[in-house]
């Protein structure tokens, strides 16, 4: 791969963003801060915060989507910092961890900040009033990266421990903790389809199902440490950047890996970042190089060499940039490679060699074709011959030369033989079924007795005969369920033209049920589904399918009748709703409304909370998120108080209070020190108070003021 374009910026790149106004971000080590136009690179505009970054495998430094914010740790790791972008202005600090702050981000809808920790802790700070929101499910390690699904409903940590942590911020509830890993997870990223891909410090890239928690494939061909992970803008392609300076290249749908040498270069990979406009890969280093590749680099010479018809050179040309083989034009040569394979097999069982010759010519110079014609040559040596057995009906002979020889099963030859085996055997079968007709199916079945995979079926249907009947009986009275039983306890019954009915049956089935989904008619297609429930290869997907239809139907309904408690309780349950364009809406909603609501939580307004939230207190599935508002909303009331200087048994009331509605949270265990500071003869200890819970909190808790 060759490099399209480049800049240094003498210090280690520690950060590359495409903005939502699509310029590309550009942070270094000393916090220099550059923003350039993403097609002719000329510098847009920049900064300096002079935040010297001694380490930056983790994510020392982010910034907001919309570029209001940005987050930065200090330089000796004991705070995280967030400013306002334009002003340059602090808006807080967070220094309550015990130990280094390990990494930073900010969600993607530009909500909260979150600061992580060597104490396994992360806090969310809201972008605007700097205020302390809530905090996530707690490592028992340090937490190494921190990622979000795009839609912003999602949040992972992932830490020394060896875990992952998913939290939903729709919900404000933690989803589950993905346990796979042999050694401390160093870098997550959510990708598209409800995956998350995480990379340990032994080099293990697992790519996990967000919603089952399972692990969906473990990557192979890692040998080095990696440091950034990025995808193309269509996610077909994942690029992991490593500490030797290697890029890897895999298919996000094969999970193949397509290049363990991509690019390489000469330095440590501190940075990766994909620009959707002009589809290149962008490269930071530790030397303060950027580095720009264009992805599909050759895709106009490979238009070029197949006018040509020059495959050989299209092949080289995809093996120096394997991404071609993804496109149209490679497509086009694929194509009509297999379409002149398929007439030269067709020309060599007519015994017209000189034309396959003729048909392969354009591509005998590409090696991985070439050794496909000569096996195909090769194999087709003995195919006169095995003609020749097949029109004396020495069926055995014929029979162990097509096994020796797979490619003439492909042939017209070999689907007569088994054209005829079939009528053969359905004649049988109907003598077989009868007490007097088994000398008959033995007389009519005698030609095929020598031939291995025929002698089987023989012998079973001869001595199995009221089996089999059971078998088409059940099958014919689409008593399928009694038809796996058997086939169960006899498996020679999958050897029958009935399985394989059977089969073809449940296929044109599930494709009907899908086509109806698709329209619209989920009445037809859980009635379909139902008939599937008993067929064993398909019933864990038909479970899944029915649940997932009907959720839908009740979720859609519910938001026609303009029924928001079952709409967002099914959200809830069934996240996957939650991608649904409906869905979407409803979570924008409800994002504009605790926008709003926050807005006054952080004045301590608990009125103006109420009213913004209201539609939403009779939805059980928004209590967490709720009680996380009210709760920050109640804290500003007791830090306000204190700064009033009000009574200690006030104090001592607002923070029972709090106790009893929320439990021990860090919040108010940190206004607590600062109580202590200012009321030391108070004897209130907060292990001894009678403690509430976030998950048990309702909104008929609320008071206007958390003193009272």
């Amino acid at each position: 791969m060759e490099v399209v374009d480049s800049k240094n910026i003498k210090e280690p790149v520690i950060l590359l963003k495409i903005l939502k106004n699509n310029s590309l971000l550009v942070v270094d080590s000393e916090t220099t801060v550059r923003y350039f136009d993403t097609t002719s690179l000329a510098l847009l505009d920049g900064f300096k915060a002079k935040i010297h970054h001694r380490r930056y495998k983790s994510s020392m430094v982010a910034f907001s989507d919309n570029n209001a914010n940005f987050v930065s740790i200090t330089p000796d790791c004991e705070e995280s910092i967030l400013f306002n972008t334009s002003t340059k202005k602090i808006i807080t600090k967070v220094d309550r961890h015990h130990g280094e702050v390990s990494c930073v981000g900010i969600d993607p809808s530009c909500r909260y900040m979150f600061s992580c920790g060597e104490d396994g802790k992360t806090y969310a700070i809201d972008l605007k009033s700097g205020k302390l929101v809530f905090t996530l499910p707690v490592h028992v390690d340090t937490i190494n990266d921190i990622a979000f699904s795009k839609n912003s409903n999602w949040v992972a940590t992932a830490s020394y421990d060896k875990k992952i942590s998913l939290f939903n911020l729709a919900t404000m509830s933690p989803k589950i903790k993905l346990k796979a890993h042999a050694a401390p997870v160093m870098k997550i990223r959510f990708i598209n389809n409800n995956r998350l891909v995480s990379v340990d410090k032994n080099s293990t890239v697992i790519i996990w199902n967000i919603y089952s928690g399972k692990v969906l494939e473990r990557l192979q061909g890692v040998h080095d440490d990696v440091t950034q992970i990025t995808t193309s803008s269509d996610e077909k392609f994942l690029f992991l950047g490593t500490d030797l300076g290697y890029i890897l290249l895999y298919d996000l749908k094969s999970y193949e890996i397509l290049s363990k040498h991509y690019i390489k270069l000469h330095s440590t990979i501190t940075a990766l970042e994909f620009d959707e406009q002009t589809q290149r890969l962008i490269i930071g280093t530790e030397d303060g190089s950027l580095l720009f590749y264009d992805i599909y680099e050759g895709q106009d010479k490979l238009q070029e060499l197949l006018r040509q018809k020059d495959f050989e050179a299209m092949q080289k040309e995809a093996q120096n940039n394997p991404v071609l083989r993804y496109t149209d034009i490679f497509n086009l040569m694929t194509n009509l490679w297999e379409s002149v394979l398929h007439k030269a097999k067709i020309a060599l069982q007519t015994g017209d060699k000189e034309k396959a010759i003729l048909l392969f010519r354009h591509f005998k110079n590409v090696p991985s074709k070439n050794r496909i014609m000569q096996k195909v040559m090769l194999e087709y040596v003995d195919f006169e011959k095995f003609a020749a057995l097949a029109r004396d009906s020495k069926l055995p002979l014929a029979y162990g030369l097509a096994n020796k020889h797979p490619m003439y099963k492909e042939s017209n030859t070999y689907k007569i033989l088994e054209a005829n085996w079939k009528k053969a055997f359905l004649q049988a079968q109907k003598y077989a079924l009868d007490p007097k007709g088994a000398e008959r199916a033995k007389e009519i079945l005698s030609p095929y007795r020598g031939i291995s995979e025929k002698t089987k079926l023989i012998q079973e249907l001869l001595t199995k005969g009221e089996v089999y009947k059971r078998f088409r009986v059940s099958i014919g009275q689409k008593d399928f369920r009694i038809s796996f039983e058997l086939i169960k306890l006899n498996p020679f019954l999958k050897e029958f033209p009935e399985y394989e009915t059977l089969n073809a049956y449940a296929d044109t089935i599930y494709i009907k049920s899908k086509k109806l989904i698709e329209i619209g008619d989920t009445h037809s297609a859980i009635k379909l589904l139902r008939v599937l429930e008993d067929f064993s290869d398909f019933k864990e997907e038909v479970k899944e399918l029915i649940l997932s239809i009907e959720s839908r139907q009740k979720f859609f309904n519910a938001v026609e009748e303009g029924d928001l408690i079952l709409a967002y309780n099914l959200m809830s349950r069934f996240e996957d709703l939650q991608d649904t364009k409906d869905g979407t809406n409803l979570q924008k909603e409800w994002n504009n409304d605790l926008s709003i609501s926050n807005s006054y939580a952080v004045d301590g307004n608990i009125e103006g909370v109420k009213k913004s939230l209201d539609k939403y207190m009779k939805i059980s599935s928004k209590y967490k998120p709720l009680a996380t508002v009210f709760g920050w909303c109640y804290m500003v009331q007791l830090e306000n108080a204190l700064k009033k200087k009000v009574s200690r048994i006030q104090l001592e009331n607002g923070i029972k209070n709090y106790m009893l509605s929320f439990g021990l949270q860090d919040q108010i265990e940190n206004f607590f020190k600062l109580f202590k500071e200012h009321y030391p003869e108070s004897k209130l200890n907060l292990e001894h108070l009678t403690q509430g819970s976030i998950s048990m909190w309702r909104p008929s808790m609320i008071e206007n003021s958390i003193l009272d």
